[in-house]
């Protein structure tokens, strides 16, 4: 009984990601226009300075591009591939039995809600770029990566599975997103295993961390991608 419950919240998020984006977007902008909702935050400062007034300000990271290949053998860079999209990042590895099935599978619920719709005149998959990184590299080669996407659906030109140097991979989670994961070099014997879905707007500025394991916070980054695809419109 209590699985076919779950079953039943499962799918109806599914569908609300999946199929009610435009009346989100209507509702977000009719709040914006009374004051009502707050943008995604910023994260990750690089330093606070005071100005010349005497107030503070904040000056906060932009993430540095990452040069990886994806799960059909292209060598891609996060800033250079996708410039002026927005991304949506996890970190995974493909024989993980406990947190990742659950990451991908939710990750799909996302590339489901803003995939191309062709009944309508505008579209916000291309503004997004979903992107699944191994932490596993040496395991988890470009092929192994495609046949583990291809078990979920994944469209490889809006959905990436990155697989690469680990050490280049693993500064990126701790120095560049700043994911709490402990210490570590990157060597044989360190491992992240984090459940964290990061949001990064078109600067690449961290805009959001959420629990990729609830359905709840997953709609919530879909809430904030699509604040983040007004943000430019908004501002005076």
């Amino acid at each position: 009984m209590m699985s076919t419950k779950q079953s039943n919240k499962k799918f109806l998020i599914a569908l609300a990601v999946a199929f009610l984006l435009p009346l989100s977007l209507y509702l977000i902008v009719n709040h914006l226009s009374k004051g009502k909702v707050k943008m995604p935050h910023y994260y990750v400062i690089d330093s606070v300075k005071e100005n010349e007034k005497g107030k503070q300000d904040t000056l906060y990271h932009h993430t540095s591009n990452l040069t990886l290949t994806n799960q059909v053998g292209e060598i891609v860079g996060l800033n250079k591939n996708l410039a002026g999209k927005i991304i949506v990042l996890d970190f995974i590895f493909t024989d993980c039995t406990s947190s990742c099935p659950k990451l991908t599978k939710e990750m799909s619920f996302l590339q489901k809600g803003f995939r191309k719709d062709p009944k309508k005149e505008t579209s916000l998959d291309n503004v997004v770029q979903f992107v699944s990184i191994t932490v596993l590299p040496e395991r988890d080669s470009f092929p192994v990566l495609r046949k583990y996407a291809d078990r979920y659906g994944a469209n490889p030109d809006h959905w990436w599975f990155l697989t690469g140097d680990k050490k280049n991979i693993y500064n990126f989670v701790r120095n560049e997103l700043e994911i709490s994961t402990g210490p570590g070099d990157g060597g044989a014997d360190d491992l992240i295993h984090t459940e964290k879905f990061v949001l990064l707007d078109t600067a690449r500025h961290v805009r959001g961390y959420y629990d990729g394991t609830s359905s709840d916070e997953v709609k919530k980054c879909a809430d904030d991608i699509v604040l983040l695809t007004l943000e430019k419109k908004i501002k005076p």
